[in-house]
């Protein structure tokens, strides 16, 4: 499960009882509109990276940014997940910090079809492409989301949880092999290929992460209406649309990954 939204977090401590002043309580509503101001900020801090990428004269620059808010967004995410207290004033600069780091790395996908052959432009467009499709895509897939538990086509129970919770345990496991291959088994061969390469084995894997990071929306609502029901206090709002970006993030980064790979074989 979303190592950030989890039932505990909500519900008031064994044998403690928390009275709730009357509009003091987290509400769906409230998470909804507080998760619309986090994504506005992320998108415009975004579009600053994405800007500042290309105007930039010393390509090394918008690497900083994107370092500065992969480490920063990471810091402010163990702070307000250890403290959700600390929501309403830290998951504003998280998702600024997001959107600084996703601004750079999609603009490093477009800009990496620039090369000095007569395809530059043509390539560089199609990359474009896959940004705006990444973008749409990871709309969609949360609006889909969202009407399949709304539904109840897909029943967000125990089961539910234990499944996803296999899934999202051996995910962090392929993450944390391939980041030893990145560091230590160099840019070549079949195990680097399954995790950054565009053989049909790596695509396949991303497909299916894509999958698990899209159901780990399901969960998201789940928690976000079983907080509101338990009458958690109103800053979980804040701590329930940060959980949410962190699950939107991931979700729109893996879906680029994907339509980058489909691209190269192209």
């Amino acid at each position: 499960m979303n190592p950030v939204l989890q039932e505990k977090k909500f519900a008031p401590a064994e044998g403690q009882t928390v009275i709730i002043e009357d509009g003091q309580a987290m509400t769906v509503k409230g998470c909804i509109v507080k998760t619309c101001l986090l994504l506005v900020l992320m998108l415009v801090a975004a579009a600053y990276t994405w800007k500042v990428t290309y105007e930039s004269i010393n390509p090394s620059s918008p690497m900083w940014y994107m370092m500065g808010g992969c480490i920063a967004g990471f810091v402010l995410a163990l702070i307000i997940s250890f403290s959700p207290k600390t929501a309403p004033y830290l998951s504003p600069l998280y998702a600024v910090a997001e959107g600084l780091m996703l601004g750079c790395i999609s603009a490093i996908y477009n800009q990496s079809a620039n090369t000095a052959t007569a395809e530059a432009a043509a390539n560089t467009q199609a990359i474009s492409n896959i940004i705006s499709g990444a973008i749409l895509l990871t709309v969609i897939t949360a609006f889909v989301m969202l009407l399949l538990y709304r539904s109840g086509a897909v029943k967000v129970d125990n089961r539910f949880y234990r499944i996803m919770k296999v899934a999202l345990v051996s995910i962090m496991v392929f993450y944390l092999i391939g980041i030893v291959v990145m560091l230590f088994g160099g840019t070549e061969g079949k195990f680097y290929s399954l995790f950054f390469g565009n053989s049909i084995l790596a695509i396949v894997i991303n497909i299916v992460i894509v999958a698990v990071a899209a159901f780990s929306l399901m969960m998201d609502f789940d928690l976000i209406v079983k907080g509101s029901q338990m009458g958690a206090p109103k800053y979980m709002e804040w701590y329930a649309a940060f959980g949410l970006i962190v699950t939107l993030v991931w979700l729109y980064l893996e879906i680029l990954r994907l339509l980058a790979r489909f691209s190269s074989r192209n």
